[in-house]
């Protein structure tokens, strides 16, 4: 079997105005990851719509698998069919109207309310969330050369870690109350009356993503330019397109650099994307840390990854993305040990003595303090891993294959993505210690990398 790989000959060309609407997407679609599912909603759903911390947090972790399969089951699909439709934007417009819908569901999760109907819609909004971003990344090889792929889409993350973190600023200084004072960090009343004591602070987060959502992707289907429309219909085009999903899937047996690639990326993003949802939620739980705190610590780390993704993207035209990637999981992993090693009055595992004062004041314990300072490694690194793994593939594929192999990559982001966070859940539970749990994810990171280590770059190299 003759394949035709790598994309060196191929030299898109497309307006700045088409890239900077196609960038705008991550600004658009962040704010979900960083207020729903990292620092506002997720530690609320954990630590307040329940009374038990640890049953809170495993099941925010069966949440994640139950979306994290279905994702996993149909990503490859939809990108075999994406491929075979041409357009990818009425896709995103499809999948959007979920999200939104979703995510302004979530007001209705007041304290003390089941939690299968937020579950219900968390669950809804990742789905359609990480549909959209496989027909999104697959625009990515269509609109610049490959030596702009690494810069491109580098700073496209770093610009939606900004959004994320605009965001994030709004609801702690003007959102989100002090539990005890009912002030903001900027010592406001809460816009629009918002009442701490009953979430709405954390549940305003859903529908504020949401419209926050649906202006900043608007540019995006008015100025980038999509694939031409086939001419079959979209049931020929969904035969065509899972016969060439098997036809994909039949390759990787002689393209074993790029299904290495996909198996340890497929890895170290369970613990990536584990560490992502579960890190707030597990300061919540052991330091008591509210929405006030918990956003305060989001900004630290979103200021952090905004420069290491600018700095990732000068980095990455450089030295490639494979050392970035690597680099970030060896950060990620020290991070993770530092931070679950981490407790009241001890850090690296009881090793070096914490003292136990609390000044009363915000972060006001040294654990806390030293909780932060793992927290900034997880900032320089958590954006060029995603980003860099994002231009490695494109890198490694054609422009004509970019939408199975896009649905492939997706599928290697959460075809074991249920694992990372059921591991989490489950130690947690039988031993009823959150900090056990939470040390899954480092085998995760660390698996990965190793088998990255001997991954060729680009992936279609020969080994």
């Amino acid at each position: 079997m003759e394949i035709t790989a790598g994309r060196a000959e191929e030299q898109p060309r497309t307006s700045r105005l088409g890239i900077a609407a196609w960038m705008l997407f991550d600004w658009a679609a962040q704010p979900f990851f960083t207020v729903i599912t990292t620092f506002i909603f997720a530690p609320y759903f954990v630590s307040r719509l329940t009374a038990d911390p640890v049953q809170g947090q495993a099941a925010w972790g069966y949440t994640l698998t139950v979306s994290g399969i279905v994702i996993a089951l149909l990503s490859p699909v939809l990108g075999a069919v994406a491929d075979a439709t041409g357009p990818r934007k009425p896709w995103i417009a499809f999948f959007a109207v979920i999200k939104i819908v979703s995510l302004a569901m979530l007001w209705f999760a007041v304290p003390g309310s089941p939690l299968i109907y937020p579950a219900i819609f968390l669950a809804l909004a990742t789905i359609a969330a990480e549909f959209s971003i496989v027909f999104n990344d697959s625009m990515m090889p269509r609109l610049v050369g490959e030596k702009e792929v690494g810069r491109i889409s580098n700073i496209a993350w770093g610009l939606g870690y900004l959004g994320g973190m605009i965001v994030l600023v709004a609801v702690v200084a003007l959102l989100s109350g002090n539990p005890q004072t009912g002030k903001t960090a900027l010592g406001l009343s809460p816009l629009f009356g918002l009442d701490p004591a009953t979430g709405e602070d954390a549940r305003i987060t859903g529908p504020l993503s949401a419209l926050w959502y649906l202006v900043f992707i608007l540019p995006m289907f008015l100025f980038t330019p999509d694939a031409g429309r086939a001419t079959t219909s979209l049931n020929k085009a969904t035969a065509r397109g899972l016969r060439e999903l098997k036809g994909t899937l039949g390759e990787l047996r002689v393209r074993a650099g790029i299904l290495r690639f996909l198996i340890a990326r497929m890895i170290y993003q369970d613990g990536v994307n584990g560490l992502l949802a579960l890190g707030g939620t597990f300061a919540a739980g052991m330091f008591g840390w509210q929405t006030l705190e918990l956003g305060l610590y989001g900004i630290i780390l979103n200021v952090v990854a905004i420069f290491g993704c600018l700095y990732a993207s000068w980095l990455d035209a450089h030295v490639g993305s494979k050392k970035i990637v690597i680099a970030s999981l060896v950060c990620l992993t020290a991070a993770t040990l530092g931070i679950v090693s981490t407790g009241p009055g001890f850090t690296l595992f009881g090793l070096v003595s914490l003292p136990t004062t609390d000044s009363n004041g915000l972060f006001g314990t040294a654990a806390e303090r030293a909780y932060i300072l793992y927290g900034l490694l997880v900032g320089i690194a958590f954006g060029p891993v995603q980003a860099s793994s994002r231009s490695y593939l494109a890198r490694s594929v054609s422009l004509d294959e970019a939408g199975r192999y896009f649905g492939l990559y997706a599928l290697s982001g959460r075809a074991t993505a249920f694992l990372a966070p059921a591991s989490v859940a489950t130690i947690t539970l039988m031993t009823g210690s959150a900090r056990i749990g939470m040390l899954a994810l480092v085998v995760f990171l660390a698996a990965g990398l190793v088998l990255l280590l001997r991954t060729p770059y680009p992936a279609h190299r020969p080994e």
